[in-house]
């Protein structure tokens, strides 16, 4: 593979010498999970998930007017949904071989042009961000999924693909995984979420717990959201599950680097609960010796027996059909 800096784009142009260097400051700025997690990829896989992780990082900040999550307010005089077209409109124009002047869309064309990832699956993600924009309020449970699906599951399939997977039951597994990261980002989040009017819980389940939607954020209802943010990470445990099933299937080094970070975000979303009401007095994570021991434990799972991919899926999960240009027939 060629390096970043003598590769071609599709558009003709040739890439800037450091958009690799752009990428892997970006990951390690916007995730430290993310970042100890991809070290561990052989080379190639390793540049391809940073680049990925580039450009659904740049859209995020993109429609939030953020950067690396730090508000800048260049984007007031513009809409989210506008933001979003726009993004559609250059992903777009990515995929159809034009030159690209922004950094993150330059990753994407190589993404997309070595690893084959299509089209369908990049403007299903910009489906999540178009949630947000619209400020989509979910009534039950399965639309929440749906959401993870958008922001994290197809995110898991295109990492998959930039690890040489194809067949539909890894890529579901993937999307499995995908979603159970997000379900714990929302269980970690739900107070500072809802403090700038982000809600992620389903309506019936905040009407179980007596619990208005513009109360979420009240400190008295610690307790309350507690309860909540027990409920959504034991959702995410099946799918935790799926998703190792999943990790048996991808080369060796992709595996470990998987199975580590499937270990890191399962235990921030154990921590949450662990903390009970005082989960959100800080932001929870995990240290770095955490992160290694994870990093150990993921090379136990990497490198140990194999179980097959194509073992039956739990039917009771729910599942979003993959576009049928992301799968091998």
């Amino acid at each position: 593979m060629p390096r970043v800096s003598e590769a071609t784009l599709p558009g003709g142009g040739k890439a800037p010498a450091d958009l690799g260097r752009t990428a892997e400051a970006t990951i390690a700025r916007g995730s430290k999970s993310f970042a100890a997690a991809a070290r561990l990829f052989d080379p190639g896989t390793r540049q391809g998930a940073i680049m990925l992780y580039a450009w659904c990082r740049h859209c995020d900040d993109v429609v939030d007017d953020q950067e690396l999550g730090h508000r800048t307010g260049l984007a007031d005089a513009t809409a989210p949904i506008d933001r979003v077209a726009m993004l559609e409109d250059r992903t777009r124009r990515a995929f159809a071989g034009e030159a690209m002047a922004e950094p993150a869309f330059q990753a994407l064309q190589q993404v997309a042009s070595r690893h084959d990832v299509p089209l369908a699956l990049a403007l299903e993600h910009l489906d999540g961000f178009r949630m947000d924009a619209e400020a989509r309020r979910y009534e039950r449970f399965e639309e929440v999924l749906d959401y993870c699906h958008h922001v994290a599951g197809v995110v898991g399939v295109m990492m998959a693909r930039v690890m040489g997977a194809r067949d539909a039951a890894t890529l579901v597994r993937a999307a499995d995984l995908g979603l159970a990261f997000q379900l714990t980002n929302i269980a970690r989040d739900i107070v500072p979420d809802a403090a700038v009017g982000r809600v992620y819980l389903p309506a019936d389940w905040l009407a179980e717990a007596g619990l208005p939607r513009d109360e979420i954020a009240n400190p008295d209802n610690r307790e309350r959201v507690a309860s909540l943010a027990r409920r959504l990470v034991a959702a995410a445990e099946p799918y935790y599950a799926s998703a190792r099933i999943g990790i048996d299937a991808l080369p060796r080094r992709s595996a470990w680097a998987v199975a580590t970070a499937l270990g890191v975000y399962r235990e921030i979303g154990l921590r949450v609960v662990a903390a009970g009401p005082r989960a959100w007095d800080g932001r929870v994570s995990t240290s770095r010796s955490d992160k290694l021991g994870h990093v150990a434990t993921g090379a136990v799972t990497a490198f140990g027996p194999r179980r097959r991919a194509s073992s039956r899926r739990d039917e009771r999960l729910w599942t979003h059909a993959l576009p049928a240009s992301s799968v091998e027939p």
